[in-house]
């Protein structure tokens, strides 16, 4: 019509491809011929939340999907809110579907999770993206697999906005690139991941089940240790009789004091920064059985109101948390909410560190708690402790210390197959989408032939 706008030209399939592809500049990598690079939004469409009232949240109705729900690779739904839609016409475009594909777009940014089935009806809430893939040429799994890497996560960490937390743009996500193989190898590479996640999962579940044991086990040998039965055959051996062992009193197995912390308050830094080694109660809880670094030290005038304990004292904490042990390799200060012990000739300090292990729970159990618990010198003086002679004291040391350092090979070995597992999955995500895990078919399809039916669909 004479003076109306030109009508807009109509792309022809060819055009339409070659706006969808990646140009070559711009292609992160290089993948296999029959590949090709396109954008998130021409495979799929993303769409945004809703602004949802918490004040309005009940216990049923619609289910609300938060960001809070989108962890790395699946949705935590422990605590569901609901909302009472009043008009589900007008909140239809925010309601998702099955197969929809979410992602973190605040906070820790580029998670993402399948939505469960289960949790339908459910709405978007704002902050979490929606991919939504309207046609079948593209698995989804595949596409949840490339979004699941870290490089993924890693690019939309640096290029999201925000000091207090961080915030992705959708335009930006829309714009970023994606390889696309043919259909086919979609599928293989997905079922490729799942099966070897399944077997890497497997070994992770085994790993973790000996870490989850771990102080099961050493709780079971110290039982055995204290209540005689793991040196009954060495008593055997050595014509010894059960009854040599004997109730006694802790404080009559050696000398039990309080470490010194006179000023108040304790924290004033006026005390501290000199060259006397300062140790605490969270020192002695992480240390293991030997104290060999601290953290803080005391100058001349926090020296004046505390005081030094000698090499080889056992540590004891009393508040706070209650019971832990550890030997000072290094004369050392600590305050009154350790207590120091040094054995006389009826126990040794290794003796009463493993010992310890066996009561600590009954200590934190009997502890009077005020603002928090603490437990006093005469409470530890009067604690029975039912002792062998020292031969066999030191026989069940001996055990101990050579069954507990095969027990933590063990968990080191254990806790290394974790940490492999989880790099050997970032390096199969990331070289699935090279087209390296051996699963493509040069002489297939060629994916610049599906990617023109994605886009000439819209």
């Amino acid at each position: 019509m004479a003076g109306g706008k030109k009508a807009a030209k109509k792309l022809t399939p060819e055009e339409w491809l070659e706006q969808a592809l990646v140009p070559v500049g711009e292609q992160p990598y290089a993948v296999p011929e029959n590949w090709c690079w396109t954008r998130i939004k021409n495979v799929a469409v993303i769409l945004n939340g809703y602004a949802f009232k918490s004040q309005n949240y009940v216990d049923k109705g619609i289910r609300i999907i938060r960001i809070t729900n989108v962890q790395d690779g699946y949705i935590e739904d422990d605590k569901p809110v609901f909302y009472p839609f009043e008009n589900e016409v007008e909140m239809k475009k925010y309601m998702l579907e099955a197969g929809d594909l979410l992602i973190s777009l605040t906070g820790n940014v580029g998670r993402v999770a399948f939505l469960n089935n289960e949790m339908l009806p459910a709405a978007l809430n704002q902050r979490v993206g929606c991919l939504r893939f309207n046609h079948s040429f593209v698995n989804k799994s595949f596409l949840f697999y490339y979004f699941l890497r870290q490089e993924f996560q890693d690019s939309c960490i640096k290029n999201s906005k925000g000091s207090a937390q961080l915030n992705m743009s959708t335009e930006w996500l829309k714009s970023q690139p994606v390889p696309i193989p043919p259909f086919n190898e979609q599928q293989r590479i997905a079922e490729c991941i799942e099966s070897l996640f399944a077997k890497l999962d497997e070994a992770r579940e085994k790993a973790q089940a000996v870490l989850d044991s771990f102080e099961l086990r050493r709780s079971a040998v110290l039982y055995k240790a204290f209540s005689g039965e793991l040196t009954e055959q060495w008593r055997i051996k050595n014509n010894m009789s059960f009854s040599g062992w004997k109730q006694i009193k802790f404080g009559e197995l050696g000398l039990l004091e309080r470490g010194r912390s006179k000023h108040r308050p304790r924290n004033d830094p006026k005390l501290f920064g000199g060259k006397y080694p300062f140790i605490q109660t969270g020192d002695v809880a992480r240390s293991g059985m030997y104290i060999v670094e601290h953290s803080q030290t005391l100058n001349e005038e926090g020296m004046r109101q505390s005081r030094i304990f000698p090499k080889g004292t056992l540590c004891i904490t009393i508040a706070a948390n209650i019971g832990d042990v550890s030997i000072l390799t290094y004369d050392c200060c600590f305050p009154d909410s350790v207590v120091g012990f040094t054995p006389n000739a009826l126990t040794s300090s290794k003796f009463i560190y493993y010992m310890m292990s066996t009561i600590q729970r009954k200590l934190e159990a009997d502890a009077p708690a005020t603002a928090q618990k603490n437990i006093n010198l005469k409470i530890l003086n009067e604690i029975t402790i039912k002792v062998p002679l020292l031969d066999e004291q030191d026989e069940i040391i001996n055990i101990l210390e050579r069954v507990f350092e095969k027990e933590q090979q063990t968990k080191n070995i254990a806790e290394t197959v974790i940490n492999q597992i989880d790099i050997m999955k970032k390096s199969i995500l990331s070289r699935a989408f090279r087209g390296e895990l051996g699963t493509n078919n040069p002489d297939g399809e060629n994916a610049a032939e599906l990617l023109k039916k994605i886009v000439t669909m819209k």
